[in-house]
């Protein structure tokens, strides 16, 4: 019998006993990313409504909304933390940005003391967020919030940040201060003038103009003030300045270096740091720290409580100087006078993430490996550092990166 008939025999037997052959099943449709935005913005609600969230802001909230997978890359790309400190302040101390500065201050002379009076604090400051944050309000963002936020809850490095923000800003729109089509901002959700979370609106937005609204995204007064109330509520003392850019005695001992040491100023100035100007530190110049954001071989400044103030606004060294040079120049005091090591080769964030997993491999505590220098890589880079007789001043140079590799 031919292997054909042989194969039709044996099927016509299978029909006749109710077995017939059914092709293979097919694969159960795995969910599209689509459905899975969708159930996960379902599971959202609970919260939401635990939250004080009506199920029609909810739902109203997330019209139309889908991740953005751009909000994603964005997250590892920030300037101030991927761009060396002194391209940084070049752009974020620009002339451009000062003589729009001082432009806005004699426009708005008025109402900008009136802020500084109720909540004391220096509007230099707030004009100089103001001019970080979005260029004076030129740039205030035109992402939809939700849509950022959702997307970096969904997917994002910090989901845990990105839904406690988006609980947040789904209170905002619950308690009517914004519809969501007004509620855009940057792609990480900061929103208005000067680029405010949520959670930070919740608690220190203010109405300074009266009108019954904390409206940070169109009225000037609104958000300035907000930010006055912010950098109060941090600890802001109007009687003293962030800091002075100092001058290092030789022999300087950088393991000193950085904000988690403290010292009296009278202290500092025992070891031999002295105001780059010359002149005595002030009275009120009680305690501070010395940083050194570009190393050993950049400048020096010696910061007090002010400074810690901006740092709640934004926890970056870098954009904490920023704005504090920026404030000064906008009163006319003078620049950075030491140089920066413009020659060093800085080192990129896949540079970033090599050295702190060669710190851990070491057995040094780091923390996350992101690329990003935190207090804990600053630290192990400094232990490092002394071990292997380098200066201690926990910079990522690619001196150090290659000593490293080089086992130590």
């Amino acid at each position: 019998m031919s292997a054909l008939l042989i194969r039709i025999v044996f099927v016509f037997v299978l029909a006749a006993t109710g077995c017939v052959l059914a092709p293979a099943a097919k694969a159960e449709r795995e969910p599209s990313s689509g459905d899975r935005f969708a159930r996960f913005v379902e599971q959202l609600w609970p919260q939401a409504r635990s939250a004080g969230v009506s199920r029609t802001t909810f739902d109203k909230a997330f019209v139309g909304v889908t991740p953005d997978p751009r909000i994603v890359r964005s997250e590892s790309s920030q300037p101030e933390f991927v761009r060396p400190i002194w391209d940084y302040l070049d752009r974020a101390v620009s002339r451009l940005r000062i003589r729009q500065g001082k432009a806005k201050i004699r426009a708005n002379s008025s109402r900008l003391r009136e802020i500084g009076r109720r909540f004391d604090v220096s509007y230099y400051y707030l004009v100089a967020i103001w001019g970080m944050e979005t260029s004076y309000g030129r740039n205030r963002g035109s992402q939809n919030v939700i849509r950022s936020l959702a997307s970096l809850a969904y997917s994002g490095r910090r989901s845990d940040f990105g839904r406690e923000q988006l609980i947040a800003a789904l209170k905002i729109l619950e308690n009517g201060d914004v519809t969501p089509a007004r509620m855009v901002g940057s792609w990480a959700g900061a929103m208005g003038h000067t680029q405010f979370i949520p959670t930070t609106y919740e608690e220190h937005a203010v109405d300074f103009t009266g009108d019954g609204q904390r409206d940070i995204w169109r009225s000037m007064s609104d958000a300035l003030a907000s930010t006055a109330n912010y950098l109060a509520a941090s600890g802001w003392n109007n009687d003293v300045r962030w800091g002075y850019e100092v001058k290092l005695p030789d022999g300087f001992d950088f393991s000193e270096s950085g904000l988690a040491t403290q010292m009296l100023t009278a202290e500092w100035v025992a070891l031999g740091v002295k105001r780059m100007d010359g002149a005595s530190f002030p009275d009120w110049a009680t305690e501070g720290s010395i940083i050194v954001p570009a190393g050993a071989e950049g400048p020096a400044f010696i910061v007090f409580a002010n400074f810690r103030a901006i740092l709640r606004y934004n926890n970056s060294v870098s954009y904490a100087l920023a704005v504090s040079l920026l404030a000064d120049r906008l009163r006319g005091r003078p620049s950075v006078q030491a140089a920066w090591p413009r020659s060093d080769r800085p080192l990129s964030s896949d540079q970033k993430r090599e050295l702190q997993k060669l710190l851990a491999s070491r057995g040094y505590t780091i923390g996350e490996i992101d690329g990003r220098i935190g207090p804990k890589t600053v630290t192990a880079l400094r232990a490092f550092q002394q071990r292997a007789g380098l200066v201690p001043d926990g910079y990522p140079s690619a001196r150090v990166l290659d000593r490293l590799r080089q086992g130590g």
